[in-house]
């Protein structure tokens, strides 16, 4: 049995690459449009999707902005929670200490 997947790759990719240039001819030869009249539409269009890229990139940046406002403000409230249980903990060591010492001086 022969290995054969090789050859099998190049032939998919030399179609495509013949089928996109046959593509591109047909597109030139059938064109409604002039040259003109294409680059106009394409400069249009290239516009639009930079002004939608803007908009994209705009609302992207604010979402973060907002997760990040949102991730500081639970990092506070667990700070603040992680140092009242630090407080109660301490305070609770020291109670149990004082306790060892009265408890060792009634000894």
């Amino acid at each position: 049995m022969s290995d054969d997947r090789g050859a099998g790759a190049s032939g998919v990719i030399l179609s495509f690459i013949l089928g996109a240039l046959s593509g591109a001819a047909l597109a030139v030869l059938f064109a409604p449009r002039s040259g003109e009249e294409t680059r106009e539409l394409l400069e249009e269009k290239l516009k639009q999707s930079a002004e939608r890229g803007r908009r994209l990139r705009d609302r992207a940046t604010e979402k973060g902005r907002e997760v990040l406002e949102d991730a500081s403000g639970y990092l506070d409230k667990q700070r603040e929670t992680l140092e009242k249980r630090r407080d109660r903990l301490a305070a609770a060591v020291e109670a149990g200490r004082q306790a060892y010492r009265e408890e060792k001086e009634k000894i």
